[in-house]
């Protein structure tokens, strides 16, 4: 029973089909002139124009990328170094994922200042904290669309129309939103935007970023003129096209506004775990947020014991990031809502639903769950 989906996802038979025909009839170079080429320049302007309309932005503003570390590297970095000679000061949240995070640790040690904003007990930021940290010479602001740890979802709307008479350019990391909520960059003042094929159902090792045509960057990757000389490299033609087949296809579901059962599944384990009397917390709010994912804290209770039980009986959770496993410390997102010294930090756990997953499993894990609970917390 796999409830790790914020980690990645299984791959859609529809993603499958699409990158398994495009292997076959397509393996041209994009960026040939003869025939072959031209066929696969073709799918490849017919997937940017595809994921384009899921955000109402244009194909030409759509670079694709080898997923989500990239797009956030390539957002941060190449906008500190083409608009360094406006100033060199940039803001961000505490509670980014580490591509944001340690992208921003190597612009410092080039010479660039950051900001790193609190967020309050329940994991949200105040929008009046980074109207105080704007600065004439702030040249980016960077913040997730959602928290890959809580699922919550933080205010772009309203940062977007702060720095509306603002020149900072505004970056969002939407690799855990895409897919799952609407998300039209124009109309929320957003200027750069990074998403990650995975997931959504798609191959790993591909994704995509938006960016605004105004917005000026600098590119790391030298070679080729690919991507209209944004970001060299031959193109992934099988992985962008199955990344694109998803994109339509999450998109088309929230048109038709399909109603994922997550949030009962939701409400029926924490109504469990009330039932029994389990000390236990929600990290994060349970209004606005993702509905996919859940992170509890059980004190008393060491979340890698705790996995380690679930796994045994074959049902995977995550107690953070994937990007930050197997490292022993402990949540930088429970970090900054509690502070270092909390009961609540080494016994975080992180739920996330999505396909696959049915209400029986959900039952099963409960169970589960609350009989390992019982003996850990007798």
């Amino acid at each position: 029973m796999y409830f790790d989906h914020a980690a990645t996802t299984p791959m859609h038979p529809l993603a499958i089909e699409e990158m398994a025909k495009v292997m076959a009839n397509n393996f041209g170079n994009p960026s040939s002139i003869h025939s072959y080429g031209r066929h696969a320049h073709a799918k490849l302007s017919e997937a940017r124009q595809k994921i384009a309309q899921t955000l109402g932005v244009a194909a030409s503003e759509i670079i694709f990328t080898s997923g989500g570390t990239e797009g956030d590297n390539t957002a941060i970095i190449g906008c500190a170094w083409a608009n360094q000679d406006k100033g060199k000061h940039i803001i961000t949240t505490a509670i980014e994922h580490p591509a944001v995070l340690e992208s921003m640790h190597f612009l410092e040690a080039q010479g660039f200042e950051v900001t790193y904003l609190p967020v309050d007990h329940e994991g949200m930021l105040d929008v009046e904290d980074v109207k105080s940290a704007l600065r004439e010479d702030t040249i980016l602001v960077s913040i997730m669309f959602a928290n890959n740890e809580t699922g919550n979802l933080l205010p772009i709307a309203e940062i977007g129309a702060l720095l509306a008479d603002h020149p900072a350019v505004f970056h969002t990391d939407a690799v855990q939103a895409y897919g799952k909520v609407f998300i039209e960059p124009k109309a929320l003042g957003v200027d750069l935007l990074s998403i990650s094929a995975h997931k959504i159902n798609g191959p790993k090792g591909v994704g995509f970023l938006y960016k605004d045509t105004k917005v000026k960057l600098a590119s790391y990757l030298h070679g080729g003129e690919q991507e209209e000389k944004r970001r060299a490299g031959t193109e992934n033609l099988p992985a962008i096209c199955a990344m694109a087949k998803m994109a339509t296809y999450h998109h088309q579901a929230l048109l038709q506004a399909e109603q994922l059962p997550y949030h009962e599944w939701t409400e029926y384990l924490v109504a469990k775990l009330e039932q029994e009397k389990v000390d236990f917390k929600i990290n994060g709010q349970l209004t606005s947020k993702l509905p996919h994912v859940l992170n509890l804290s059980f004190p008393g209770v060491d979340n890698q014991l705790l996995l380690m039980r679930l796994d045994l009986k074959h049902m995977a959770i995550s107690t953070g990031s994937a990007c930050t496993a197997g490292n022993v410390h402990p949540s930088h997102v429970l970090t900054a809502m509690y502070g270092e010294d909390s009961a609540y930090i080494r016994s975080g756990i992180r739920l996330s639903f999505g396909y696959g997953n049915t209400f029986e499993q959900i039952q099963a894990f409960t169970e589960e769950l609350l009989a390992i609970l019982h003996q850990l917390q007798a």
